[in-house]
């Protein structure tokens, strides 16, 4: 079920094409298994495969090593419908992306090259950042990556790792001497059969279950000084812009999530009867339809215009980033929450689809930077502005 997309003026033909080919796209592929795949907390590996042949795998790199070089805006564009579709696959095709910014930012043309192959021939990526006592607090990691010669031998453990189940490819961030704090933090690309390199247990999960997290544990793992990516001491800033470019598409693929509960009210609105008329004529309902609709489109903006900001290389595409994914994701999570009060009880159980629309929306507010940790962003921007 769907509305008619959204088309402002703005955008171009090609960005149009593009968004109504992936909303097709879902809308065939995605949203008929989407209660299915989150039931068994299975992820549609040969779905994803699909997607890496129409050319969406590697959408941000530039054409020179096989991809898309597509804008962020458009890139937004296209996590909407990914969030419409199914937000568990909207949250591995996030994941995959951010997994390749610390090679477009800093990495080698040697290491460009072989991400996009391996992607290009449906591999997948993972971010693996976050450890059981460093979430927010990146500074805080403690896997450890000792220099021997021109070797590095990684040990520790990251949890929450998105895709690490499949992936083929894995971005690691570790620290060459816990001293040193943040200033220690260095990125590595990481094959999968690199030994010492062991994926642990499957995180069994509120939302999103269609999106694979695991552990990842790192025993004495052996990297060339070549998988580095940038310079010793590099990692934390490259985490940050990393974090900072994928916030716009975390904010749009809420955005897409939030569209279809409203789809879904709608629909029930118009065909629910009470006192002898669609629940939809009573003003009680149409205020709740209208502040979702409003709010919306408001967080639709907001990511398009932090998009639009990535694009031009603003100074202000930071703050305005972690604007757009604080309010779309909490727009998403009262979004939600509105769509099972017009649908009442059948919006509490999982016949309907709010339900599972609802335990999704809830991961936005924690991933790539809890809303505490956007609005600290936000705040301190704030005051050094004024």
């Amino acid at each position: 079920m769907s509305i008619e997309l959204i088309n402002d003026g703005t955008l171009t033909e090609d960005q149009l094409e593009l968004r109504d080919m992936v909303h097709d796209f879902m809308e065939k592929e995605l949203v008929p298994i989407a209660a299915e795949l989150d039931k068994n907390a299975t992820f549609p590996l040969e779905t994803y495969k699909k997607v890496c042949a129409m050319g969406l795998g590697t959408l941000e790199m530039p054409e020179e090593y096989g991809g898309s070089g597509v804008s962020y805006l458009t890139s937004a564009l296209i996590s909407e419908e990914y969030g419409w579709g199914d937000a568990g696959f909207a949250g591995t095709m996030g994941a995959h992306g951010i997994g390749m910014k610390p090679l477009l930012f800093a990495g080698t043309k040697e290491q460009c090259g072989h991400f996009a192959d391996v992607v290009n021939a449906g591999g997948i990526s993972a971010f693996s950042l976050t450890e059981p006592d460093a979430g927010s607090d990146v500074s805080a990691i403690t896997t450890t990556a000792r220099r021997v010669g021109d070797e590095y031998i990684l040990n520790g453990r990251k949890c929450f790792c998105t895709n690490a189940e499949f992936a083929d490819i894995f971005t690691v961030f570790a620290t060459v001497d816990r001293e040193l704090g943040f200033r220690g933090i260095t990125a590595f690309t990481v094959d999968r059969d690199t030994p010492g390199l062991h994926v642990g247990k499957h995180e069994d999960k509120l939302g999103q279950r269609s999106s694979v997290t695991n552990d990842v544990v790192f025993q004495d793992m052996k990297l060339s000084v070549e998988n580095r990516i940038g310079e010793e001491g590099q990692g934390m800033n490259l985490a940050m812009r990393t974090l900072d470019c994928g916030r716009p598409n975390a904010a749009a693929s809420a955005v897409g999530l939030a569209r279809a509960a409203l789809e879904h009210s709608v629909k029930y609105a118009k065909e629910r009867k009470t006192m002898g008329k669609a629940i939809i004529k009573h003003q009680a309902i149409q205020f709740m339809l209208a502040d979702m609709a409003t709010e919306i489109e408001a967080a639709r903006q907001l990511s398009w215009y932090a998009s639009r900001l990535l694009d031009e290389q603003s100074p202000r595409a930071s703050e305005v980033g972690a604007m757009s994914k604080c309010y779309a994701t909490d727009m998403a999570m009262k979004v939600t929450t509105d769509a099972i009060q017009v649908l009442g009880g059948y919006g509490y159980s999982r016949e309907y689809p709010v339900e599972k629309l609802f335990r999704d929306a809830k991961i936005y507010q924690i991933f790539e930077g809890t809303n505490q940790i956007q609005r600290m962003v936000i705040g301190g921007a704030v005051a050094k502005r004024y």
